[in-house]
């Protein structure tokens, strides 16, 4: 290591990398004592490389521990430890050779000299695996494509990082008015955060042209040139099934504050994970209405502590839907958790099962009549507005099936709830509903509206 290289070398093996003019506002924002930077960048634009060069120079001259995080394990395992650059170079090379004092393939972490004989530790993390990362000191962490990834990633680190004085970089491309561009509200308007928002335009790393030649031949859609080239919030989440049914709802004012009405029960839908999320959502059928006013989620833990949530909570329960292979999967303590269950007072009702592309559409024909409560629902409306079809990037075309990923567990308890509606009517018929509806909410007035 260092005995055979001098600081002279190290410096010149550290600054192998040459940053193009529209990087530089990012590195000098980081070096300039900026804890959180976000950058929005075009496709191609060298986010990931920038990036990582950032992370190998701080390495040497802050020893500590630092975190490369992505969507998934499986695009980290991509993007940074399996990829080559174009000129045939292992991005991995980046880090000099004589500074590494041990690669693990299989965790994705490099053992780094650092200056002073000290050691620093670089680790490649999926945000899917989030709880991996409880418990650790990071000094500095990179989100890329922090528009895909699971939000709640950030949300345990970030205590960590506010009391170390750690930093935190961001660079995505948008995908709608998701966390990302909610991220990109606060990033704009705080003096605490370094924003750079580029298009294809400003950065010219991709001629005009060929952009245009794809526009021209069919190869990417108008809504993805934008979003990918252009940096567009508002094109939404290309491939989306349920984007512009919240925008929508949205603009009808459905999206907002929801209040639960205690002269109605509150049923329940759920999606249950083992090594996945839990998620709970609440909701009330009100005359034609249904209401979401609630939703919880969590991950790896028993039932008996979702059993312990939903009784503290202060409803009054009708329905509780499961999914159908409550009654296969086992819990872990050999019963199923239909069975669990009604051990801790939960009786289920099981969703029907059938085909998912089935019930996305129920799911849509559901969403004229849903009330959304804005606060206490907000990770579940970010879940629905980006649940979309899994990309074939071979092909260029969407595969017939959603892509799994942080958004997948609300959006599947979602459709349970929209499958389930009618075993949540309590034997009640539609006019019945609906003048126990207007005794609730008008007491003994006349000629109310029906809802």
């Amino acid at each position: 290591m260092t005995k055979t290289m001098t600081n002279v070398e190290i410096k010149r093996s550290l600054n192998e990398f040459k940053p193009r003019p529209y990087q530089l506002p990012i590195l000098k924002a980081l070096d300039s004592g900026f804890k959180r930077v976000l950058a929005v960048l075009p496709r191609r634009a060298g986010k990931d490389i920038t990036a990582l060069n950032y992370v190998i120079r701080r390495m040497w001259e802050e020893p500590g521990v630092y975190y490369y995080i992505f969507p998934t394990y499986s695009q980290a395992k991509k993007v940074i430890w399996d990829s080559i650059t174009n000129d045939g170079k292992k991005i991995l090379d980046y880090f000099p050779a004589d500074l590494i004092i041990q690669k693990n393939a299989q965790e994705m972490k490099i053992r780094m000299h650092a200056k002073d004989g000290k050691e620093s530790l670089f680790q490649l993390i999926g945000s899917d695996n989030y709880d991996s990362l409880v418990g650790t000191n990071p000094r500095g962490c990179v989100f890329s494509e922090y528009a895909l990834q699971d939000p709640v990633a950030f949300q345990y680190l970030r205590p960590i990082l506010t009391a170390n004085g750690g930093w935190a970089l961001f660079i995505s491309t948008p995908r709608g008015k998701n966390h990302l561009w909610s991220l990109a509200q606060v990033a704009e308007n705080s003096p605490d955060w370094f924003y750079l928002k580029l298009s294809v335009e400003e950065t010219e790393h991709i001629p005009l042209s060929e952009i245009e030649k794809e526009r021209r031949e069919g190869l990417m859609s108008e809504d993805m040139i934008q979003q990918e080239y252009y940096t567009s919030f508002t094109m939404g989440v290309e491939g989306s099934y349920y984007s512009k049914y919240i925008d929508h709802a949205k603009r009808e004012q459905r999206v907002g504050v929801v209040p639960w009405e205690n002269g109605f029960k509150v049923h329940t839908a759920w999606d249950i994970g083992v090594r996945d999320s839990t998620t709970i959502i609440f909701f009330q059928t009100i005359g034609q209405t249904v209401r979401i006013i609630d939703c919880y989620e969590n991950s790896k833990e028993g039932l008996e502590h979702y059993a312990e949530v939903i009784q503290n909570k202060p409803y009054v329960y009708g329905t509780h839907i499961a999914p159908h292979d409550i009654r296969v999967k086992e819990w872990g303590s050999g019963m199923t958790r239909l069975e669990k269950a009604r051990q801790l007072g939960i009786k289920f009702t099981i969703a029907d099962n059938i085909e998912i592309p089935d019930g996305i559409e129920a799911c849509r024909s559901l969403f004229a009549k849903l009330w959304i409560d804005e606060t206490k629902c907000e990770t579940l409306i970010k879940a629905l507005e980006n649940y979309r079809q899994e990309f074939d990037s071979k092909r260029k075309v969407y595969k017939p099936r959603p892509l799994h990923d942080w958004s997948s567990h609300f959006c599947d308890a979602f459709r349970y709830l929209a499958i389930s509606l009618p075993k949540t009517r309590d034997g009640l018929s539609k006019e019945e509903l609906e003048q126990r509806y207007q005794k609730a909410m008008y007491g003994s007035q006349a000629n109310m509206p029906a809802v």
